[in-house]
This record gives structure tokens, C-alpha cells and sequence, in this order.
């Protein structure tokens, strides 16, 4: 059985709790991948030291040097492209086409960022001085937590590990408990790339204890979150106590407003892979259809057909369309919000149990799950589930769907069908969201293009794209006087 350790100081280390937990495949429980050993606030420790004490060397490596480690790590991605998304599949659950697209995003980012170490530029500013001028430059934190979900164990690792890297901090990297075979690989391979000793450490276990001392230590001077909202706003709350930079990307409950005017078939299309693809269990993932007056019937009648339409099983099997939740408690989490949607008052279209069949019996499959007559203050309209479940909401007009499209807390991604110019350019302007698709899924995204939310989603600046290095770099001010001479007046 592999065992997964934590990488302290160039080093995997055996953790001090002498406690270990299981790493299960989520489409066959029986399939034990291997052990995790859980790290202790003490270990945790031990990771913030040795980023510490790496800093200096790494901060006066010269950043394309710096970029260079990077690329040649995206270029080992690329090599082990298969093995990686292999892994990913049999330990997050998500089928391997996914875990292919996943993969190489994370790929894209990492390249990505290596080529922003070229471009970490600054700005020459004149003065209102004679002979005098001023410039800015951007300079790293220092050691930074990266705390990252189970959802995207490979994507967001690297999309936080990477602009971190090339600005010249040093990482204390905790993934979640439950995919540790990704996180281990994927440090495994930027150590190959180059990294040296004590610049990127890995630290597997809980939240309460390891997550709890990334944020509180003292020599932790930014913290990068993924994950849940109400995780986030307390690890917010913690942080904003020492005054360091906080970033975290949390909570969606995306919208699909259907315009009667739309392409039907591609509406249907695109709106059952944004809430069903990787098991519903992304921040982007569509939640709610907003469907507008007489498109309503035929929507739903398509809708269901292709949500009933959908093969289950292993991600490993090419021919499987959706995977199962990635552990007992998301698979239990959907089931009861699919419980609370019925005694609410919402029609149960189609799935709604654990699915069954051959070769489902021993993991977390949950059918594609439709509801009709969803109203706004549903739970199931108002809570992010994280499952394969979507919402019908029937409006009259569109002023009465931006009206409930944005009646949520959460602002992260949105899509339009329509193929009405003005109402499309409406959309755009109205909508609450840090992202919005037009004739597209909700979800998605590239590597050169910043993602992120708003509202209750997201803190701090974006992630990816011209915006990676923002987070992870400080702007210093230098004013030059090259007079030689005593400064005459007073400027402010």
C-alpha cells in the first residue's frame, strides 16, 4: 500500500501524530488507493521554518531562473499528462476525459506563469522635481499559505503554487486530506523541475490543526484559500487579526438564463454539462435555469431527457459520462439536499437516489438529479450543493429573471442563451458575476484569462491570468533625487 508524506525541507518526512487515513477510489470503496499520514501543528511548524529560511535565496534568484524551474515543470506535466490524470480519476472520481482537461489546464497555468517572470515589470514615473523620477517594482511577500480543495487537486494546486513560485515566495502548500496522492505528485514534479530545498513544502492534514496554524503563524505573511465560504470568511477573520494579504476563491450558485429566442438543442446541451460534468462538483458549476415564458416546456422536456440520457461508472471507463461524489460525506450532502428540495415544495423531475446498476453497488453515484417549480427562497435555490442537481425557475419576462438571477449571495459565474444582441449586451451589464458565458456553459476557463467572483465568492484579487501575480507580489514606491543638492521648497 503507497503511503503518502508530507515534503518539508526537501524532505518527505514521516508525521509526528503517527495518525493515518485511508485514501478510497469514490467508484469502488473497496479499492483502497493508499494511507495518508496526517501532519500536526507541530510539523506545520516545521514547513513554515524551513520556508522561512529558504526565502532569501529564493527572493534573490533572478526571476526568469525562477521561470525557468517553472517551465521545465510544465513540460514534466506534460510528460506525465496520462499518469496524472489517471491518478486524478481514481482518487477524486471524475472521468478521465475531465481529468485529461484538468491536467493540462494545470499545465497551461504553470507555463503560464513562467513566462509572467519575463514580465514582472515595473513602472517609471516623472517628477514634478527637476532631475528627479520615481519607478515602482513589485517584490514577494514571503513564505505563503496555499490551501486548496479536493475538487480540482491538481488544477489549483498549480494555479496557486505557480505565480507564487515566480514571484519569489516561498510555499507551505496543505491540499485536502482526501486526494493526497495528486497534491504528492504534483510537488514531486516541481522538485524534479528544480525547486530547491525548503521553497515549496507540503503539509497533509486537518483544517482545524495544520490550515489553523498556515493561518495564524506569524512568519505566514499571505494566505490563499479555495474552498468553502464558510471556511473562508472565518480564516478571513483570522487573518485580517495580523493584517496580512488574503485571498480566497469560495461559494457559487451559478445561474443559466434561457431567452425564448435561444438555439434550444444548444441550450439543453450546454446547461446539462454545466450542472452534471465532474458530478456537479465544481464552483462553476451551473445550479439554477432560469427559464424564460414559452421556452419553458420544451426546456425542461429536453432537459430531463438528457439528464436520464447520461451513462454513470468509473471515470477509468471511457465510455462513462459522470463519476461519483468524491467521498461518503459529498454523497450524503447531496442525497439530503435532494431530500430538503422535495419538502420544500419542488417537483422531482428525474434522478433524485443513489444510483444503481452494474458496477455502481460499491460507489458514490447519485443520478442526475432535475427540479422543477424551484422559487428563490428554496434552499436548494439559495445553497450550493455541490452535486449533480439542477434547478428549474420559471419566470415571465427577463427583467423578472436578472431579478433572480441575481438574488444570491454568491456572485461567481453566469451564462445567457439567447441570440437577441440587446438582450445579450443587457445580460452582460446586469448580471452580479465575476464571470459571465454567452451561449456557453458556466463553467470553463483558460489559463491567460483572470478567474474569480464577487459578492460572497470571492476575496482579494483574481486568480490566473494578468492578475496570477497580483496576490503574491508587494508594490514598492522608489523616488530617486539625482541633484546632489539640498531640496529647495516643500513638495506636499
Amino acid at each position: 500500500m503507497t503511503i503518502y508524506r508530507s515534503f518539508i525541507g526537501g524532505k518527505w518526512i514521516d508525521a509526528s501524530s503517527g495518525k493515518t487515513l485511508p485514501n478510497v477510489n469514490p467508484a469502488d470503496t473497496n479499492d483502497i488507493i493508499g494511507e495518508a499520514q496526517i501532519c500536526t501543528r507541530e510539523d506545520t511548524r516545521r514547513a513554515i521554518e524551513a520556508a522561512y529560511a529558504a526565502f532569501k535565496e529564493w527572493r534573490n534568484t533572478p526571476a526568469p531562473v525562477r521561470g525557468r524551474v517553472l517551465t521545465l515543470a510544465a513540460r514534466l506535466m506534460e510528460q506525465h499528462k496520462e499518469e496524472l490524470a489517471q491518478m486524478l480519476t481514481r482518487e477524486e472520481g471524475k472521468i478521465i476525459a475531465e481529468a485529461r482537461g484538468e491536467v493540462q489546464r494545470a499545465t497551461n497555468v504553470v507555463e503560464f506563469c513562467a513566462g509572467e517572470t519575463r514580465r514582472m515589470n515595473g513602472e517609471y514615473i516623472p517628477s514634478e522635481l527637476r532631475d528627479n523620477y520615481a519607478y515602482t517594482i513589485k517584490e514577494p511577500h514571503g513564505v505563503v499559505g496555499l490551501i486548496t480543495p479536493w475538487n480540482f487537486p491538481i488544477a489549483i494546486p498549480a494555479w496557486k503554487i505557480a505565480p507564487a513560485l515566480a514571484a519569489g515566495n516561498t510555499v507551505v502548500f496543505k491540499p485536502a486530506s482526501n486526494t493526497p496522492a495528486c497534491a504528492v505528485r504534483l510537488v514531486e514534479l516541481f522538485v524534479e523541475a528544480g525547486v530547491p530545498d525548503g521553497v515549496l513544502n507540503l503539509i497533509i492534514g486537518s483544517g482545524g490543526e495544520v490550515g489553523d496554524e498556515i493561518v495564524n503563524h506569524p512568519a505566514v505573511r499571505a494566505v490563499s484559500f479555495t474552498g468553502s465560504s464558510e471556511i473562508g470568511f472565518k480564516m478571513y477573520q483570522e487573518v485580517a487579526k495580523r493584517g496580512i494579504p488574503f485571498q480566497a476563491e469560495m461559494g457559487g450558485k451559478n445561474p443559466v438564463v434561457i431567452m425564448p429566442d435561444c438555439d434550444l438543442d444548444l441550450a439543453v446541451e450546454h446547461t446539462a454539462a454545466g450542472a452534471f460534468g465532474s458530478t456537479g462538483q465544481r464552483c462553476t458549476a451551473t445550479s439554477r435555469a432560469i427559464v424564460v415564458g414559452s421556452i419553458a416546456e420544451p426546456f425542461i422536456e429536453k432537459i430531463v431527457e438528457r439528464a436520464k440520457a447520461y451513462r454513470l461508472g468509473p471515470g477509468v471507463d471511457e465510455a462513462s459520462e459522470i463519476g461519483p461524489s468524491v467521498d461518503e460525506a459529498q454523497f450524503n450532502t447531496v442525497l439530503k439536499y435532494i431530500d430538503i428540495g422535495r419538502e420544500d415544495g419542488a417537483t422531482l423531475l428525474c434522478g433524485g437516489k443513489k444510483a444503481e446498476g452494474d458496477g455502481l453497488e460499491n460507489g458514490y453515484f447519485v443520478e442526475p438529479t432535475v427540479f422543477d417549480n424551484v422559487t428563490p427562497d428554496m434552499r436548494i435555490a439559495r445553497e450550493e450543493i455541490f452535486g449533480p442537481v439542477l434547478g428549474i425557475m420559471r419566470v415571465d419576462s427577463f427583467e423578472e429573471a436578472m431579478a433572480v438571477a441575481n438574488d444570491c449571495e454568491y456572485g461567481l459565474s453566469s451564462s445567457i442563451f439567447s441570440n437577441d444582441y440587446n438582450t445579450i449586451t443587457q445580460f452582460i451589464n446586469e448580471i452580479e458575476s465575476g464571470m459571465t458565458h454567452v451561449n456557453s456553459p458556466t463553467t470553463g476557463g483558460e489559463a491567460h484569462i483572470p478567474f474569480g467572483g464577487i459578492k460572497a465568492t470571492g476575496i482579494g484579487p483574481r486568480e490566473q491570468g494578468s492578475t496570477a501575480l497580483d496576490f503574491y507580489t508587494e508594490l514598492k514606491v522608489v523616488y530617486v533625487d539625482h541633484t546632489g543638492r539640498k531640496r529647495e521648497g516643500n513638495l506636499y
